[in-house]
């Protein structure tokens, strides 16, 4: 943990539809605290059933960050995240507030963490050639590619994300430098004194519950208007990063006739289970972090108390 003499910040980190809405807002208005999210999808508008993104009244009076920054057509990098968000930061604390950062992201958190790598600029000539070798020879050979060239990365990159394979890949063929030689070359002073919170329900089963009955919430909620409305600009396509996000991308098939309702529901549940084990996978790392159950009893309190006691320690 960095000394004291640091201004806090808090991470509040889970997997999706853990609770960390509704928590952050509690402990913002305890606090003093401004939230920052930490949410690839927040940053769309437009986007809003879909992402369970928070509404005016549900954010508290609360002033929150990195959300409906960007339309749907753009692309958000890691690094665009890192650089906005220490801005941020630094403007928070520096008003006698406290920087409260709450999502799901979990690259995004590590980008803070752990610094991030300068790396090669992308090739658009490299990345048309993935491609083309992913529709030829599937994901499974990329990734067996990746164990060869770059084991560490491999053992980082879960094998159905063809995304981050093909950019360690494409890393590797600019560079001739495995993605890992530059991560290790990160500078990753962060001058806060990170206190991490994680919320998760203690049993996976209950998790996987709440996803099923918060997407049957959305439908119910005209999810399928919104993604119609992005499909009919026509600007849009199954490529960009807004599109790809989970439930958007299942709803994108569906308006192309890949598949009927009932199957574009069973598969969109399906992909958030998916990104929550993925979450799950990242939030074991996080061996520093305070850990709370989610539906717990005096969830705030119990979260104040381990805020305080990392402050004044």
């Amino acid at each position: 943990m960095n000394p004291p003499a640091f201004p806090p910040a808090i991470f509040l980190m889970g997997p999706t539809a853990s609770g960390k809405t509704q928590l952050s807002v509690q402990l913002a208005q305890a606090l003093n605290a401004e939230i920052i999210s930490v949410d690839s999808a927040l940053v769309f508008k437009g986007m809003d059933i879909g992402t369970a993104k928070p509404t005016l009244e549900e954010r508290g009076g609360i002033p929150h960050y990195l959300i409906d920054i960007l339309d749907p057509s753009e692309s958000y990098s890691t690094g665009q995240f890192r650089n906005q968000t220490l801005t941020l930061m630094a403007d928070i604390s520096a008003r006698g507030k406290i920087p409260l950062l709450v999502g799901g992201t979990m690259l995004y958190f590590n980008a803070l963490s752990q610094g991030l790598a300068t790396l090669p600029e992308a090739s658009p000539e490299i990345r048309a050639k993935l491609e083309q070798e992913l529709a030829e020879h599937g994901k499974q050979a990329q990734y067996e590619r990746l164990l060869q060239v770059d084991p560490q990365a491999a053992a980082r990159i879960h094998p159905n994300d063809p995304q981050r394979i093909q950019r360690a890949l494409e890393v590797y063929e600019i560079s001739g430098r495995p993605l890992t030689d530059f991560f290790q070359e990160t500078d990753n002073d962060l001058p806060y004194n990170v206190i991490k919170l994680v919320i998760a329900p203690e049993d996976r089963a209950i998790l996987h519950k709440k996803i099923a009955l918060r997407f049957q919430q959305m439908l119910a909620n005209h999810f399928m208007d919104e993604v119609e409305s992005l499909y009919q600009r026509g600007d849009l396509t199954p490529a960009l990063p807004a599109i790809r996000a989970v439930g958007y991308r299942q709803a994108w098939s569906y308006l192309e006739g890949e598949y009927d309702l009932p199957t574009m529901t069973e598969k969109a549940i399906i992909a958030t289970r998916q990104l929550a084990k993925r979450q799950f996978t990242w939030l074991r790392r996080e061996t520093q972090a305070h850990w709370l159950q989610t539906g717990s009893e005096n969830l705030p309190t119990q979260a104040l108390e381990k805020i305080n006691f990392a402050i004044e320690d």
